[in-house]
């Protein structure tokens, strides 16, 4: 037997952890907080922020009965604990690996992944539905949802709070607080405070007193209210939980969320209330490992490293995508005053921390509140500024009606900057930016560009900072740009596309095919391109540039002159600029073209290496030359 897994190798199941005494517990967290620093350091992943809850699952877990209690857990960036807790420690090592276990909770991996987390802030919402069902159908397990600092401040947390207290729903709210010193917040008297006030006779006694202080006259209903809230909260750090009370929960904290007796205790008389609670745990992020707790914010998500050494080595290599923009950003704050950024919680994962550092009160970060920051832009270009909007692709989904009501409609310049765009890679389809040219394309006066290369997302930014004449928005995926590109390169200038040619070729050259590429794509046209020439048949590469408008009298011109198109983008085929260039081609005017669109499926694309997973796609060089080599064309030798 493993000495480091002398608990885990018993646990199957979270019922496994009741076989253990409380003391033992301490010890299973010990062993599960030694099992994500062997598996992360080897696998990558999101690191300090689930070595944060490693104590608080473990307590919870022995605590409740699972099932058929059910965890509903907000974002899988705190849930590893619970992937090894319920019998997944085996598959650790192929966490986030092509084929292997999600870094996210995922409905079909596991039956107690109850809901499956990619998006902050949907578990009390989440949580308070599976509460309903729970009433409707008269079973009686217990509910409950687990929430980050950032996550809890999100509108739908807000809006699911006060339905649930509203309700007076069975449901318990835990908050993952890792924003907080432990030390001078939390000690053995306020964690004993914690632990008598959740005792089920003191919460009774508790919430009948309250009871009977709502139904004195004013102005005694007054005093007596505060006369309860002094007694009851007059020893806590903060007033924290006034507001939680207000809105109809019980609330429990600060406890130290490394406490495991504690949380046992805790979440043991919990368990036995029928109302809602609210329990603020206090934890540390990178908890047990010293580097990540010394600076989490680093080590939050993380690739593979020297566990012993502590050091995080990123390849080094040509600039990125997410690095660029950073540059253009600051470049045109630099050259305009009225030049604001907006991020929501992502200053390093949009490239904005510089830009963050050089203009500090012209740089906004929102929280994980997308709707608001995209109206917040709103308002700030109809001010008279000039907003850059950055947040992924796939978060901003989150803002859809406010940007088509408060930005579109209203012909608002607000510029949008799309990190992630396209298949993102191990962080799986919740994370994928697969979806943005389709739901942005359907949006009056807004105007979509993708850019080649890193050079032409930075004379993008340029050109849309000069472009004022309603939304636009530029979408580019993770990573670097394909260096093989031709240097060649012409103005950008609204809704033209550009053509590349190869060394030696010139417009009138004969071609026997046309390839539209969209952005990340045209690297793999080129690519197509060269295989085909060698083969003896001549494409024509287009640079579309803009998604919206899309350049339909290039389309018109060269549909005239070449019978055979194919057009690749990273995103999916609804709404695509495949289908837009179909339906050009589709003019009775025109001579008939032979045309294939590719694109991502309209479905979820799983997590694996980025060129995996598009090659899996249909997105590969030689799906798109085996489709053309299978065509009769005119102009083949």
């Amino acid at each position: 037997m493993d000495s480091a897994t002398q608990y885990l190798h018993q646990i199957v199941c979270p019922a496994d952890l009741k076989k253990f005494t409380d003391k033992e517990l301490v010890e299973v967290a010990k062993e599960v907080r030694q099992a994500i620093l062997d598996n992360v350091s080897k696998t990558g992943g999101h690191f300090s922020s689930n070595l944060g809850t490693v104590e608080l699952t473990v307590a919870m877990y022995a605590a409740y009965d699972m099932p058929p209690d059910k965890v509903i857990w907000d974002t899988g960036h705190q849930a590893y604990a619970h992937k090894i807790l319920t019998g997944r420690l085996d598959r650790f090592p192929t966490l986030r690996k092509h084929g292997g276990m999600s870094g996210f909770l995922k409905r079909d991996e596991h039956e107690l992944d109850f809901f499956g987390a990619g998006h902050a802030g949907t578990a009390v919402s989440a949580a308070l539905g599976f509460a309903a069902a729970r009433d409707a159908l008269g079973t009686k397990e217990k509910i409950v949802a687990v929430v980050g600092d950032a996550s809890i401040a999100t509108g739908m947390s807000w809006e699911a709070l006060n339905h649930a207290g509203e309700l007076g729903a069975d449901l318990a709210v835990v908050l993952n607080d890792n924003r907080m010193s432990i030390a001078p917040n939390v000690g053995a008297l306020t964690n004993y405070l914690s632990r008598l006030r959740s005792r089920p006779m003191l919460q009774s006694l508790a919430r009948k007193a309250k009871s009977a202080v709502e139904q004195m006259p004013s102005p005694i209903h007054k005093v007596a209210a505060g006369l309860r809230h002094g007694i009851t909260h007059y020893l806590a750090p903060h007033e924290t939980g006034t507001i939680f009370e207000e809105i109809g929960w019980e609330y429990i904290g600060p406890v130290d969320g490394h406490d495991v007796l504690t949380l046992v205790d805790v979440f043991r008389n919990i368990r036995e209330l029928d109302f809602p609670v609210f329990v603020h745990a206090i934890t540390v992020k990178g908890k047990g490992y010293d580097v990540a707790e010394g600076d989490s914010r680093k080590w939050h998500g993380v690739v593979p490293f020297d566990l012993e050494v502590g050091e995080m080595v990123k390849s080094a290599g040509p600039i990125s995508f997410t690095q660029a923009f950073g540059n253009a950003a600051v470049q045109a704050a630099e050259a305009d005053p009225t030049v604001v950024a907006i991020t929501a919680a992502m200053p390093d994962g949009t490239g904005l921390s510089e830009f963050a550092g050089r203009f500090p009160k012209r740089y906004f970060d929102v929280g994980i509140a997308e709707p608001h920051a995209v109206t917040f832009a709103a308002g700030m270009a109809a001010g008279g500024l000039k907003p850059m909007c950055a947040i992924y692709s796939t978060f901003l989904q989150r803002g859809f009606d406010q940007i088509l009501h408060d930005v579109c409609l209203q012909h608002l310049p607000v510029r949008f900057f799309l990190d992630r765009a396209g298949l993102v890679g191990d962080d799986g389809p919740t994370h994928h930016g697969a979806f943005d040219v389709s739901y942005l394309n359907l949006m009056p006066h807004m105007t979509v560009l993708a850019p080649r290369d890193t050079t032409e997302l930075g004379e993008m930014t340029r050109w849309m900072m000069q472009y004022s004449d309603g939304p636009t928005a530029i979408r580019y995926p993770r990573g670097t740009s394909d260096d093989r590109l031709p240097e060649a390169r012409t103005p950008v200038l609204h809704g033209k596309a550009e053509v590349l040619l190869g060394e030696g070729e010139g417009h009138e050259d004969i071609f026997d095919l046309v390839i539209y590429a969209l952005g990340s794509m045209v690297s793999t046209a080129w690519s197509a391109k060269a295989e085909l020439k060698a083969r003896g048949v001549q494409a024509l590469v287009v640079n579309l540039r803009f998604a919206k408008p899309l350049d339909v009298e290039l389309v018109r011109l060269l549909a005239e002159r070449i019978p055979v198109a194919v057009s690749i983008e990273e995103n999916v085929g609804s709404g695509g600029v495949g289908e837009m260039i179909r339906e050009v081609l589709s003019a009775d005017d025109l001579p008939k073209v032979n045309f294939k669109a590719f694109h991502l499926p309209d479905d979820f694309v799983e997590h694996g290496p980025q060129n995996v997973i598009r090659n899996e796609s249909g997105l590969s060089v030689d799906d798109v030359t085996g489709w053309i080599l299978g065509q009769n064309l005119r102009y083949s030798n």
